[in-house]
């Protein structure tokens, strides 16, 4: 008995021997004796998926073009983006405002509010270029998404409220009040799709934000100067909310989660609306060259700012030739080409993202919120084109 444990005695100090014999880095591992914490997650880029060569295979077979909704001709013209020329011009319903891409990415749907109940959205089959049957909507300003695309939210500017509906059929699910946001009409959404902002254009200005899940208003910001808030977009990070107000020629930046002003850029008269780069490292800025809304001066001082997200500064600032109006637009899959509407100068301008020199096609009367299609990304948020 006693032999017996001896031999199974020896073996454990045997291996404690060996063990003392290792250096210490091999001793140790698989330890942390200086640093436990878990590595750091990777950084947040909201956009990582909109970036060129991205493109989902629902897109496949879509006709490179570029959309243009004539709000005073209730028209929508379509650009060859090679030729750069005008290939057709279709009516739709009265006063289209932008033209729409989709969650699913196989409709483009042209949102025409009208004056307010007459309203109505004509989808656009992006395989044909060509319009199909119109879908009676009340007020369709602007239109976006929930995240997982599960409902259409109308932005009913005149009634202040945003219209939950069907994707698809567009028939009414349900009804958000927005009782405090006069003329509502853009949006964005957080990096983890809890919230939306929507900006106010109306009144004294500023931003409601909106909880997607319960579907009720969360709060309203006024912004320390009263102004005219337009297009709002997120940063790669996640972190800062970009609002173009037209009255303050520049833009507001907003921290989402405390939903408290942050800072101010100034870019230009008019500054209206915003396009991501398709490196999404870029903003560009849209500065129509007029505080007003409607009938603004043809051929006025209006330029696109460039501003760079890492540091929130200026990069390049690129007048309009022999003056514009620049409004809503977005870019190319590739990046190279800006293209945006020319809203008081029936043009829209495409611009090198490289030298920023512009070309000029003629349109109908008062173009708007043109889309380029087709785009990078998984699904669109709305918009013209607002993609993840």
């Amino acid at each position: 008995m006693i032999r017996t444990f001896l031999r199974h005695a020896g073996l454990p100090i045997a291996l404690l021997a060996l063990f003392l014999t290792l250096p210490p880095t091999s001793a140790f591992a698989g330890s942390c004796p200086e640093d436990c914490s878990e590595p750091a997650p990777p950084p947040v880029n909201i956009y990582s998926h909109t970036t060129a060569g991205h493109m989902s295979p629902a897109t496949a077979d879509a006709l490179p073009r570029v959309y243009v909704p004539n709000r005073s001709s209730n028209s929508v013209s379509v650009i060859d983006p090679v030729t750069l020329k005008e290939v057709d011009r279709f009516p739709v319903g009265s006063k289209p405002q932008h033209v729409v891409p989709s969650w699913d990415l196989k409709t483009l749907w042209v949102a025409n509010n009208g004056t307010g109940k007459n309203g109505s959205l004509t989808p656009i089959d992006p395989t044909t270029a060509k319009p199909g049957k119109q879908v009676p909507v009340d007020d369709p300003y602007n239109m976006y998404f929930m995240p997982d695309g599960s409902t259409a939210i109308i932005v009913d500017e005149a009634l202040r409220q945003l219209d939950l509906r069907d994707p698809r059929t567009m028939a009414l699910k349900s009804i958000i009040p927005t009782p405090t946001c006069a003329g509502i009409n853009h949006a964005d959404f957080s990096a983890d799709n809890s919230y939306a902002i929507f900006t106010c254009e109306y009144g004294d200005g500023g931003l409601a934000k909106i909880d997607l899940k319960n579907q009720k208003v969360l709060g309203h910001l006024d912004f320390s100067k009263m102004g005219m808030p337009q297009d709002i977009r997120l940063s790669p990070d996640g972190k800062v909310f970009y609002v173009a107000d037209m009255m303050n020629g520049g833009v507001f930046l907003v921290d989402g989660d405390s939903f408290k002003e942050i800072g101010f850029i100034s870019t230009g008269i008019g500054a209206h609306g915003f396009v991501v780069s398709r490196d999404g490292k870029r903003l560009y800025v849209s500065n129509r060259g007029s505080h007003k809304m409607e009938q603004g001066k043809a051929k006025g001082p209006g330029s696109v700012t460039v501003i760079d997200f890492a540091t929130r500064s200026v990069v390049a600032q690129w007048p309009i030739p022999d003056g514009g109006s620049p409004d809503m637009g977005n870019v190319s899959a590739d990046g190279k080409q800006l293209w945006l509407s020319g809203r008081f100068d029936s043009e829209v301008y495409m611009i090198d993202t490289t030298s920023g020199a512009v070309t000029k096609t003629r349109v109908g009367a008062e173009p708007h919120g043109l889309t380029v299609w087709p785009q990078p990304g998984r699904y669109s948020q709305g918009h013209t084109g607002n993609m993840r």
